[in-house]
C-alpha cells in the first residue's frame, strides 16, 4: 500500500531499511524511488531474494558497497510494471534497493516474464543460477564434454551450479563440500560424484586431488585455505600438466584470500580469474538473463526458495542461520 507522507508530502510507501552498517534492516515507510530517466519506470516489487550478495550490501563489506546510508537492500526482483508486464530486473547500482514495495527498474537491466512464471522461483533462482551461468559462458571458453569442479556445492548456488554445468553439457560434474546430507542430495541433481570437505585438511586434498585431477575447470565459492590446498594436490596428480585448467573464483565463503603457491603457475598450465560484478560488464550478464529465465521458467533448475512477508524483514534477518533455503521476501502491495 502507498501512502502520502504527511511530513515531507512526498509518496511513501513500505521499504526495509538500513540505517546503520551494524543492524538488521528495519520495516518502515520510506520516500518511494522516482524514475530519472528515459529508461527508467517505477515497479511494484513482487519478490525480491536475500542472497548472500544482498548480506554483504547491508552490512557495508561488499567490495561494490555504495557507502551512503540509509540503504534499500536487495540487487534484483520481479516486478509489475504499469502496463501488467512482469519483468525480472537487476536494480540500478544505487542505495534504493529491491526490499521495498516499489522499485525503480532501468528497462535496459530487465528481462519480460511470462505471466505463468512463479515470481518466487524466479527471484529465488537468477542471482544464484547467474554465477555459474556467467563464469561458463563469459569467463571461461567452456565446451560441452569438458569436466567441471564445484567447490563448495552444498551452498544455493554451489547447488545451482551443480545443475547448470549439466545443463550446458558437462561430461563430468564433481560435487565438493561439508554439508554430508546436501552433498548426498547432489547426486540427484546431476552430480557424477561428490567429495566431503568434512575432514582433516590433508585427507580432503588427497580425495579431491584424486576425484578431480583431470577437471578442466573449477568453478570454487569458497577460496581461502580450502582452495590453497586443493590447487596443488589436483595439480601434483593431473595426468597431463600442459593441459590447461581453470580456476574460476566466484565466491570467498572460507576467507577473503588465498596463497596460490608460485609452483603450480609454473609447473602447470593453470589459469586463476575471477567472476564477478567488474570482471563482467553489466551488459554481457544482461546479455545472459533471457536465456537463464527459460531455463529456470521450463522447471530445468531445482529451486529451493521459502518466502516471508517483507514486513518480517528483521525478525528474518536474525534467524537466517537456522533458513537452509533461499530466503525471499514478498513485499505486501
Amino acid at each position: 500500500m502507498v501512502h502520502v507522507s504527511i511530513h515531507s508530502g512526498l509518496l511513501c510507501s513500505n521499504a526495509a531499511v538500513v540505517r546503520s552498517f551494524g543492524l538488521a534492516p528495519k520495516y518502515e515507510w520510506f520516500d518511494t524511488p522516482e524514475p530519472s530517466g528515459k529508461n527508467e519506470v517505477l515497479v511494484d516489487v513482487l519478490a525480491a531474494g536475500l542472497h548472500p550478495r544482498v548480506r554483504s550490501q547491508a552490512d557495508g563489506s561488499h567490495y561494490t558497497r555504495p557507502r551512503a546510508l540509509p540503504l534499500i537492500p536487495g540487487i534484483d526482483g520481479v516486478g509489475r510494471m504499469a502496463n501488467g508486464q512482469l519483468v525480472y530486473f537487476v536494480a540500478p547500482d544505487t542505495s534504493l534497493g529491491t526490499f521495498a514495495e516499489k522499485a525503480v527498474v532501468d528497462l535496459r537491466r530487465s528481462v519480460p516474464l511470462p505471466e505463468t512464471v512463479d515470481p518466487v522461483r524466479i527471484a529465488a533462482a537468477m542471482n544464484p543460477a547467474m554465477s555459474s551461468w556467467v563464469a561458463l559462458r563469459r569467463r571461461v571458453d567452456f565446451q560441452p564434454g569438458q569436466k567441471i569442479l564445484v567447490l563448495g556445492a552444498t551452498g544455493n548456488a554451489g547447488q545451482m551450479a551443480v545443475q547448470i554445468a549439466k545443463l550446458l553439457r558437462a561430461s563430468q560434474v564433481i560435487g565438493a563440500g561439508r554439508d554430508s546430507d546436501r552433498l548426498k542430495a547432489l547426486l540427484a541433481l546431476g552430480a557424477d560424484e561428490i567429495v566431503s570437505l568434512a575432514d582433516e585438511p590433508e585427507r580432503v586434498a588427497k580425495r579431491l586431488g584424486e576425484a578431480a585431477s583431470e577437471v578442466d575447470i573449477v568453478l570454487d565459492y569458497l577460496w581461502g585455505q580450502p582452495a590453497e590446498r586443493a590447487m596443488l594436490a589436483i595439480l601434483t596428480q593431473r595426468s597431463d600438466r600442459s593441459r590447461k585448467l581453470s580456476w574460476v573464483q566466484i565466491g570467498s565463503i572460507a576467507g577473503p584470500t588465498a596463497a596460490v603457491p608460485s609452483v603450480a603457475l609454473r609447473a602447470a598450465n593453470f589459469h586463476v580469474l575471477g567472476s564477478g560484478q567488474g570482471s563482467v560488464s553489466t551488459a554481457n550478464y544482461v546479455a545472459e538473463l533471457p536465456a537463464l529465465v527459460d531455463a529456470i521458467a521450463a522447471d530445468k533448475l531445482q529451486v529451493n526458495a521459502v518466502p516471508f512477508p517483507l514486513s518480517e524483514v528483521e525478525t528474518v534477518w536474525h534467524a537466517l542461520s537456522d533458513i537452509k533455503e533461499r530466503v525471499v521476501f514478498v513485499p505486501t502491495q
